[in-house]
């Protein structure tokens, strides 16, 4: 899971990552609250394979984090804040027993380090994860962080229309559309107090085509796969 950076080794978060991780948080949300060491611990305690870290090999510093867990997606509809995907941050809801679907709950990457690789290479860990389950994709929220530039104009399901045909650029959305990512619909209630989204993500999806069949790719909204 080393990405050709040589210096950036991704790998399985543990204990000893807590504190970097906090503060990796910090760095990224510096208005909001960080992980606590409670919810990451439950993270290993329920699904240690799907956390990951990654990690400047020179230094030891953490430049980048992504959590995940398993839900089975019938019990949750589009409209599902991002609290009640993952039981308000304990991940206690995992469920690979009925579960299918890899839900990506955080992906963060400090700011000094952004553009050189760091986001991609946890985004490669996640779809091999899922390649290796056996799982049938990956779903999250995707925070619309640009929308705030746009709402006196636009209304959240035309922003993100407008991004996926690349007439604007969402620095979240845009950077998961090029990783495989495609739009299956809107939501206006996905977090709480995000001056930037106002609460709004493009619920987004990536299928492990080695296992998804043709009607697996019908799924979402039509206004946003006639764009594509």
């Amino acid at each position: 899971m080393t990405p050709p950076n040589t210096s950036l080794l991704v790998r399985n978060t543990t204990p000893d990552d807590f504190a970097g991780i906090i503060a990796l948080t910090r760095a990224v949300y510096p208005d909001s609250a960080p992980w606590s060491e409670k919810q990451l611990a439950s993270h290993l305690d329920v699904f240690r394979e799907g956390q990951f870290v990654a990690e400047n090999s020179e230094t030891g510093e953490i430049v980048g984090m992504a959590a995940s867990l398993v839900v089975l997606w019938d019990d949750y509809d589009v409209n599902t804040s991002w609290r009640d995907f993952t039981a308000a941050g304990t991940f206690e809801n995992h469920d690979p027993a009925a579960g299918r679907t890899l839900y990506g709950a955080e992906v963060m990457t400090h700011p000094r380090t952004q553009g050189s690789g760091v986001g991609s290479a946890l985004y490669r860990a996640r779809s091999d994860l899922v390649t290796r389950l056996q799982l049938l994709r990956i779903r999250a929220g995707a925070r619309l962080r640009g929308y705030h530039l746009h709402a006196n104009l636009l209304s959240a399901p035309d922003y993100v229309e407008r991004v996926v045909r690349g007439e604007l650029r969402d620095p979240t959305l845009s950077f998961q559309l090029n990783r495989g990512f495609r739009v299956l619909d809107v939501t206006s209630a996905y977090l709480r107090n995000d001056p930037e989204s106002g609460g709004n993500a493009a619920v987004i999806e990536w299928l492990n085509e080695s296992i998804a069949k043709p009607e697996d790719f019908l799924h979402g909204n039509l206004r946003f796969r006639a764009t594509q």
